[in-house]
């Protein structure tokens, strides 16, 4: 029995040792020659599949069982180290930045203005037909640390990704990658202005990921891993410090990442063979077009900010009709939009087309009720119309909202002044004055009121109130020469005259 318990536990312990030897084997065995992973029961065999295809290829051979190509590694290419598209692109980069600066005369920061003229991404421009814009948006730099620290990066990631893909499909992965990428800047922002290559640099990144992790290299795979957690590191931190930045266009290098992710994960599985270039057209073609069909369906879920930005510009512009045209459009996309109907009112009012900006006003008011703008506007427009009563309801109905209102309260003050109840006017004003010292114009309404009351004296430093405020302007000097010659003060009243005169000759 001591024998027999002796053996048995021999036999336990060698059968143990074997099954630990086959699990170590199957959990630890590595290729010879790349390092990869063997599958279990190798027993003997020292190198993977892709090893043995890669060396049947080598010898001119067709390999038994074809897997997946083997894509050659960017240090041992030949002539891998040509980066003429790499090169091509920083030349435009600086090229259009010295442009900027020659037109600018400095290398300051340049405006938003600046920008979209020379081709910056704007979600109302690009949006709205300049398409070309999603890609010349690319070759456009704010400022002289922006354009260095972008063309550095393009330098050291674009030459590794030139030799890994070739020429043309690098320049492919780029310009689609910066397409990418400026798609999501506008769909993160749509009203925002950007540039820069940093997107479609993180595009060729993502790609670099992509095809290190998921490619099949002749070159050890430790060689290869190495390359990938630098390309990680430099993503990560960029995105980091992106975030924490606070002005970075965070949105395009996500982007441009995904972007040039789904690009380099393609080509890798389904074209990694750069001798055939069928399936790398198809691959570029297919994320290509993809993403042409989310800005065209961008544009069609956010057209409406679009036309509203551009009627507000046209408004700037003093252009109502084709601010109309813009508004309508808006409004026809997004009919419960309360910010085109607003600018609607505004359009027709300053067209003295008062009955549809009153149908417009009103809408604004449907849609949100507590609108005090629109109810201001809306009084406003009544007391243009000499309707006082609608208008001191529509400035009543804003009171019973805010008691405090000061726009209320200065509306009042305007249509008792324009119904001669100047008493109650200078008492609207000046509880306007007392909760809005600054608000706009109502020292010198208040003034005027004072003035017909004879209160000269607090007629006058209500005008002198309004120029320490607002500054100088015709009609407080004209205001003042008239309660100047009210009161006997002939020589500032002259004086008062004379400089109303200057003024208007300077308008």
């Amino acid at each position: 029995m001591r024998i027999l318990a002796k053996a048995t536990g021999l036999r336990r312990y060698l059968l143990f040792d074997v099954a630990n030897c086959w699990w170590t084997s199957r959990k630890m065995a590595n290729c010879a020659q790349c390092g990869r992973k063997l599958p279990g029961f190798v027993f003997g065999r020292k190198i993977c599949q892709w090893c043995v295809q890669h060396e049947a290829i080598q010898r001119g051979e067709e390999p038994a069982n074809p897997i997946q190509p083997v894509m050659t590694a960017p240090w041992t290419r030949s002539g891998g180290n040509s980066m003429i598209l790499t090169q091509v692109f920083f030349g435009i980069c600086v090229a259009v930045f010295l442009a900027m600066a020659a037109a600018k005369g400095s290398l300051d920061d340049p405006t938003s203005q600046e920008l979209i003229h020379w081709g910056a991404n704007a979600g109302p421009l690009t949006l709205g037909g300049d398409w070309w814009r999603l890609f010349t948006c690319l070759f456009v730099h704010i400022g002289i640390i922006h354009i260095a620290f972008n063309m550095w990066c393009l330098w050291d990631l674009g030459r590794l990704c030139e030799s890994l893909y070739g020429h043309w499909t690098f320049g492919a992965v780029y310009l689609i990658s910066g397409m990418g990428a400026s798609f999501a800047s506008i769909l993160w922002r749509p009203e925002g202005v950007s540039a820069g290559a940093s997107g479609a640099i993180f595009g060729l990144a993502g790609a670099l990921i992509a095809g290190f992790y998921l490619g099949e290299f002749s070159m050890p795979r430790a060689v290869v891993m190495g390359s990938l957690r630098s390309v990680v590191i430099f993503v990560g931190y960029n995105l980091v410090f992106g975030a924490m930045s606070g002005f970075t266009d965070n949105a395009a290098h996500v982007g441009g990442l995904i972007t040039g992710l789904v690009l380099g994960a393609l080509i890798a599985k389904a074209a990694p063979d750069s001798e055939l270039p069928f399936p790398r057209i198809a691959v570029l073609l297919v994320v290509l077009l993809a993403l042409t069909g989310g800005v065209f369906a961008l544009q069609h879920s956010r057209g409406y900010l679009i036309h509203a930005q551009r009627a507000q510009a046209l408004l700037a512009a003093r252009q109502p009709d084709q601010a109309i045209v813009e508004l309508q459009r808006a409004i026809q996309q997004r009919p419960d939009y309360p910010l085109a109907h607003y600018a609607l009112a505004e359009a027709y009012f300053r067209k003295s087309d008062f009955a549809k900006a009153e149908i417009e006003l009103k809408r604004v008011l449907e849609l949100n009720p507590g609108d005090e703008n629109a109810s201001y506007e809306l009084g406003i427009m009544y007391l243009e119309q000499k309707k006082y009563d609608q208008a001191r309801s529509a400035f009543m109905q804003m009171l019973t909202q805010n008691s405090n209102s000061p726009d209320a309260h200065y509306g009042l003050g305007l249509i008792d002044g324009a119904e001669g109840k100047y008493r109650e006017a200078v008492q609207e004003f000046s509880t306007t004055a007392k909760s809005t010292p600054d608000f706009e114009d109502v020292s010198y309404r208040l003034g005027l009121a004072q003035s017909e009351l004879k209160n000269y004296d607090e007629a006058i430093a209500a005008f002198l109130q309004e120029q320490k405020q607002n500054g100088d302007y015709e009609g407080v000097e004209t205001a003042l020469a008239n309660t100047y010659r009210a009161k006997g003060m002939t020589q500032q009243a002259d004086e008062a005259t004379h400089k109303a005169t200057q003024l208007k000759s300077q308008r």
